[in-house]
Order: structure tokens, then C-alpha cells, then sequence
């Protein structure tokens, strides 16, 4: 089945046609259209709602039409449309899933709402290699950051989340107080290649809570570079990469050692590791590690799956689709908790 997929939840306005397997749970993507708002945003530091919404006004129709012309289809030729209904900013979620409304109800195609986070954690099953499910979820993105236990397709459980920042957020913040372009993350990981990981000691947060707990924390990390900066100043070459390399150490730590700790809890023999800090170098490196020392099978889906993309909004969406599914008075919800 071909299913359109609408995603606008934060920065990115994205389109993409799938061609759905649902006997083998498979997909073939017919296009993938993305347009970033990284440019419109950088002279602020980080997102602006309000500009983000409007970005998404002007470019929502022109991504759909060239996702449609690419895969070579019209609205009448798909099976499904499969919008994000949530989590994100309300009002750039509040674009895409009007649209998806529109659409729908023009074409007279069934419609799904699709959680961001279930998007990212199926955006595996887009890859030649895909795993066989179930398996361990660890989601790292700019405003998320989570473990899940993904049994089946539209059976997912959450086993841990961040108390406070998002590892996204650590690195971009990070990146604002050391005078790095934003986004700073790409920045931060690209000075740490060159930087000694052990120049600094930064905290692992939560480091002291019992081993059965899932959770994250990544403001006392945050806290710790500020108190740095502000001791002996923001330092440049060298020192700089060196600084850098042990502030991402600190966060790929935390991910890596809570994700293999989750593994093994739940005696998982596969991990998927998501989400668009997962695109990291470093955190995708330790990962792999850790994972093959805890003889577990580790899938990292390509960089271009691991940002916003409307593949993985298709994905998730056309499962259920399958199953019938149609949500005609679908409604936007920031909050929305996977």
C-alpha cells in the first residue's frame, strides 16, 4: 500500500510517499522530501515557534506536491495519508495536520495521527538491513530522550525518559555558551574528533540512583560546563576540542551505559538506536561498542533517518493503516506521550 507521510513537528517540513509491505513489515520509500529551517533559525540560537510555524504555512504544500511528482503519484493513488499528530510545537503541528485533513478529505483517503517518538523508533525498518522485532528503542533528539520496549507494531512501552533536558538540548546549549554555530550538536561533534576525552571529568547524571532505574538526567552535566566557563573562560583551539570531547563522552556515557543496562533487564537480543542526535559520530560509535561487548545486535538507521524525515511519519502510521485504521477529526497534541 502507498501511504503518504506529513511531518511538521518542530523545524522540519517533510514529505515522503511509501510503498507499505504489510506482510513482511517492510517499506520501500518512492521519495523523501525535506526542507530545514536550520538557516531561518541560527541568528536566534534555536527555534522560534512562531517563525517555525510560519515556515511551515509557506513550504507544507510545495514539499507534499514534489514528494507526490517524485514518487511518481497522485493524491488519488494512495492508500493513506499519515500525518504528526504530536508530540511538538503546537502551532507547527497544528499546519501539518490541518493539511493532512485537507487532503484526506479531498482525496477521500483514510487518515492516522502518528506520535513523533513511534516514528522515529520504526524509521529502522526503512533500512536494507532492518531488525526483526521486538526490540530496545533508545530515542535521542533535540527535545527527547528515551528508552522503549517496541514488542510489535502499535505495541510500544516506555521504560525510562529524561527528568529534565533532552540530550539535544545538552549539546545545543552547550554549543550557545561556547560561541558554536547553532545547530551545535553537528559542531560539538565535529570538535571532538579532534579533542582527549579525558581532559575533564564532567558528572553522569543520576550516576548514584539504583541499576533497575531507566531514567536521564543531563542539567547537572549542563551546570557543570557553565560553572567551567565561567571559572576559566571559553577556551580556544586545542583546549576548546578537548573541552568538547569530554562534555559529548559524558552524554554518549549515559546513553550508551543505560541502554545496555535496559538491554539486559529485559533480556533483549536487539537494539535500535534513533532520534537526530543519533547521528552523533561518537554516541554512534560507543553504541555499537557496548553493544557488541553485551553480544547484542545493534541497528543505526543512515543519518538522513535519524533527523525529522516523512518516511518514518509513514511508517508508523501505515500499520495501522492496514488494520483499517481512520481518524477523521484528528487534532494536533504537543504533549502527546508515547
Amino acid at each position: 500500500m502507498r501511504v503518504l507521510g506529513l511531518e511538521s513537528s518542530c523545524d522540519e517540513t517533510a514529505a515522503s510517499v511509501i510503498d507499505w509491505d504489510a506482510a513482511r513489515a517492510r517499506a520501500r520509500v518512492l521519495s523523501d522530501v525535506v526542507h530545514t529551517q536550520a538557516a531561518l533559525h541560527a541568528r536566534f540560537g534555536g527555534v522560534v515557534p512562531e517563525l517555525a510555524s510560519r515556515d511551515h504555512l509557506q513550504r507544507a504544500l510545495p514539499v507534499v506536491d514534489e514528494a507526490l511528482s517524485s514518487a511518481g503519484v497522485t493524491l488519488a493513488g494512495l492508500d493513506g495519508i499519515a500525518v504528526t499528530r504530536g508530540p511538538g510545537l503546537v502551532g507547527a503541528l497544528l499546519v501539518g495536520v490541518q493539511l493532512a485533513r485537507g487532503l484526506a478529505l479531498g482525496a477521500g483517503k483514510p487518515l492516522v495521527g502518528v506520535n513523533h517518538l513511534e516514528g522515529h523508533l520504526l524509521a529502522a525498518l526503512l533500512s536494507e538491513n532492518a531488525p526483526q522485532l521486538p526490540f530496545l528503542g533508545l530515542v535521542v533528539s533535540g527535545g527527547h530522550t528515551s528508552l522503549y520496549d517496541v514488542r510489535a507494531l502499535g505495541d510500544v512501552r516506555p521504560l525510562g525518559h529524561t527528568l529534565d533536558d533532552a540530550a539535544g538540548e545538552a549539546f545545543d546549549k552547550a554549543a550557545k555558551l561556547l560561541g558554536l554555530p547553532y545547530p551545535g550538536g553537528a559542531h560539538i561533534d565535529r570538535l571532538a574528533k579532534g579533542g582527549d576525552a579525558s581532559a575533564h571529568a564532567f558528572p553522569r547524571g543520576l550516576a548514584r540512583r539504583a541499576r533497575t532505574q531507566l531514567d536521564f538526567s543531563f542539567s547537572g552535566l549542563k551546570t557543570a560546563l557553565l560553572v567551567h566557563v565561567q571559572a576559566h573562560g571559553v577556551p580556544e583551539g586545542q583546549a576548546l576540542a578537548d573541552l568538547c570531547a569530554s562534555y559529548q563522552e559524558a552524554i554518549c556515557d549515559a546513553l550508551t551505559s543505560r541502554a545496555v543496562r535496559a538491554a539486559g533487564q529485559l533480556r533483549a537480543s536487539r537494539m535500535v538506536l534513533c532520534g537526530g542526535v543519533a547521528a552523533n559520530s561518537r554516541l554512534r560509535a560507543l553504541a555499537q561498542e557496548r553493544c557488541t561487548r553485551a553480544g547484542l545486535e545493534l541497528f543505526l538507521p543512515a543519518p538522513k533517518l535519524c533527523t525529522d524525515n516523512g518516511a518514518m511519519i509513514a511508517v508508523a502510521g501505515a500499520h495501522r493503516l492496514a488494520r483499517g485504521v481512520s481518524e477523521t477529526h484528528l487534532l494536533a497534541d504537543p504533549g502527546w506521550r508515547l
